[in-house]
């Protein structure tokens, strides 16, 4: 079962922003990400409040992702792209990101705080922030 509504069309757009900002780390990397953009619906709070679907998530200004911005986004999923979109609306989490809404990549450590956020850990070349539970119970309880 899921834990966020997703169709056709939304899973496809979480597969190819997937893609754009992780490729090059790999499918864990990519499933990280994932987990971000599902935070980001599920969870309802902080600054996602507002972001009732997969595309309110891609496409929320300001705090969106800078990968819909560059051509690579707006390539067609790949099989492989949909295979692991699907894992992450269906919860399957993955750390550092589990309970994360931001990520970024820093040009060196990274910072302990983001978004007034504490970091959860790094993959490769990002790093992941999650909410303290009392700012975000409904992303802690799915």
């Amino acid at each position: 079962m899921a834990v966020i509504n997703a169709t056709t069309e939304h899973l496809r757009l979480l597969a190819r922003l997937m893609r754009a900002e992780a490729e090059g780390e790999g499918q864990l990397g990519m499933l990280l990400v994932g987990n971000v953009g599902v935070n980001r619906v599920a969870g309802d709070c902080l600054d996602f409040k507002k972001i009732r679907n997969i595309w309110d998530m891609v496409f929320q200004s300001p705090g969106g992702f800078e990968a819909v911005r560059k051509p690579y986004f707006y390539q067609p999923a790949r099989a492989i792209d949909l295979r692991l979109a699907r894992r992450v609306v269906r919860g399957e989490r993955f750390h550092p990101a589990t309970y994360a809404l931001w990520f970024f990549e820093p040009p060196g450590n990274c910072p302990s705080k983001w978004f007034n956020q504490p970091l959860t850990g790094r993959y490769k070349a990002h790093c992941f922030y999650s909410p303290l539970p009392k700012d975000c119970q409904k992303l802690f309880s799915y």
